[in-house]
This record gives structure tokens, C-alpha cells and sequence, in this order.
């Protein structure tokens, strides 16, 4: 349920529902969306208080945001999830399937392969599918709307070890689902995805000396990504001003460069 005050008569029509936005990336896009007049849903899977948080930026800043908390790996949640959404404000002008597993900090980071490819699966893939079918069967009987999923800019080239193995199978899903949904729900509905690069969350704050050379030597503007530069993305391809674009995959990583050469990293690194 709502963790906030009931619909309000007088918010913006432009509704946006970001989902993962209690932080990291996702709390960049709210903001940024609010930024840019829409009343923001702020999703989480359980922790509402961080959820709040964000919401209440939104709102110090004259914006209008509501919690809603679900969780994506499941599919109830995830049907109750849009229509809670939808009903806040009559519709929902863009959705971003923003939420993910993290795998690689905290506890999860110990979870085996397959612990890891089982939870990926079930909320980046699985999740952002139902979502965006439930979603965007609604905006098409509405009239318009825009869907934007996240992927991963190594996805289509690969990158060796666990994470990128597992990273490479589930964005890559996401990325091609993407381009066949753009397709389904054309003319009316566009559907696009950002793939982040190197970007500095939390797990980048505490990367090692090889992680942190290997994202700044990867990138043409040598320098890691940060949440502020996925949003300003997503804002783009929700806007008018992306129009024209739909079935597209937007690599945001500061122009990959190719053939870096790394020291051979040992398994502590």
C-alpha cells in the first residue's frame, strides 16, 4: 500500500514510476524526472524508510512523489504494483524498470553462481518483463506512454569472470526483450533501454585499484559514470525531444574504448 497521503486532485498529469529508486541510480532518475514536472513514484522492494527519503527530496524541492513498495520477483506484486501506480494519478506517463539484484556487495556478494544468476533472473528479467507487459498493455488503451529498461554496455561484447557471465545472459535479455516489446506495443508506446558502463554506486566506491583504473581506462572520457549521467539519459528518451526513437539500446558509458589492456587481476582483486 501507499506509504504516503492518497492521490492528490491538484498533481501534475505527467506521472513517472521509477522502480529500485530507494537509491543508488534509481533515486537519481526520480529526482531528475521531478526535476522535470512529473509526479514521481518512488519504488522499493521493503525498505520504506530509505524510500521516503528520496520522495521527501522530491517533494522539499515543490514536487509530488508517493512510496509504493512491491516486490519485482514476484508476480502479484508486481500486477498490484501497477495498478496502485496507475490509479495515483489516472496513468503513468513513463515507467523505468530500474530495479535489480545486487550481487556484488553486501551479503548477496557470498551467495554461490547460481544463488546470484537464480535472483537476477527473477528481477531484472523476469520482473522487468511483467511489468512492462502489464504497463504497457495499459498505456496502449491509454494512448501513449514511454518504457525504459536498463541494461549493461558489455553485454553485447562480454566480459570473462562470474559477474560478467551472469550480467552478459540477464542484461542481455532485458536488452533484446526491449527491441521486441518496442515492437509490440508500436505505434503508440515507445520502448527504449539505457546500458550504464562503468558507473560509481556504491560497489564502486569501495572497488579495488584494478576496478577503479579499469573503469576510468575503459571510458573516452576517462572517468567513471555516475548516477546524475544514467538520469539525464533516462530523462531524454522519456522526453518529447525522443520522440522519434523507440526499440533502441543507448550505451551510456562515455564511449567504450576497445582493446584497454589490464594487468592479469588475481582473485583478490
Amino acid at each position: 500500500m501507499p506509504t504516503t497521503t492518497e492521490p492528490n486532485a491538484a498533481a501534475p498529469r505527467r506521472t513517472a514510476v521509477v522502480t529500485g529508486s530507494s537509491g543508488g541510480i534509481g533515486a537519481a532518475v526520480a529526482r531528475k524526472l521531478a526535476a522535470q514536472g512529473y509526479a514521481v513514484v518512488v519504488h522499493g522492494r521493503n525498505n520504506a524508510a530509505r524510500a521516503e527519503e528520496v520522495a521527501a527530496e522530491v517533494r522539499k524541492t515543490g514536487g509530488e512523489a508517493i512510496v509504493l513498495l512491491a516486490d519485482v520477483a514476484d508476480a502479484a506484486d508486481c500486477a498490484r504494483l501497477v495498478e496502485q501506480a496507475w490509479q495515483w494519478c489516472g496513468g503513468v506517463d513513463v515507467w523505468v524498470n530500474n530495479a535489480g539484484v545486487d550481487v556484488l556487495t553486501g551479503p548477496t556478494a557470498k551467495w554461490s553462481f547460481d544463488e546470484k544468476l537464480a535472483a537476477l533472473w527473477k528481477v531484472d528479467v523476469a520482473g522487468t518483463m511483467r511489468l512492462s507487459r502489464e504497463v504497457g498493455r495499459r498505456m496502449v488503451e491509454r494512448g501513449g506512454g514511454a518504457i525504459i529498461n536498463i541494461g549493461w554496455d558489455q553485454a553485447a561484447t562480454g566480459m570473462a569472470g562470474d559477474s560478467g557471465e551472469m550480467f552478459a545472459a540477464v542484461k542481455g535479455a532485458v536488452m533484446a526483450f526491449t527491441k521486441s516489446l518496442a515492437h509490440s506495443l508500436a505505434p503508440s508506446v515507445r520502448v527504449n533501454c539505457v546500458a550504464p558502463g562503468w558507473i560509481k554506486t556504491e560497489w564502486g566506491d569501495a572497488a579495488s585499484e584494478y576496478w577503479q583504473a579499469r573503469a576510468v581506462g575503459e571510458s573516452l572520457r576517462a572517468r567513471w559514470g555516475t548516477p546524475d549521467d544514467i538520469a539525464d539519459a533516462i530523462a531524454f528518451l522519456a522526453s518529447p525531444a525522443a520522440d522519434f526513437i523507440t526499440g533502441h539500446v543507448l550505451p551510456v558509458n562515455g564511449g567504450f574504448r576497445h582493446g584497454a589492456a589490464y594487468p592479469k587481476r588475481d582473485a583478490n582483486t
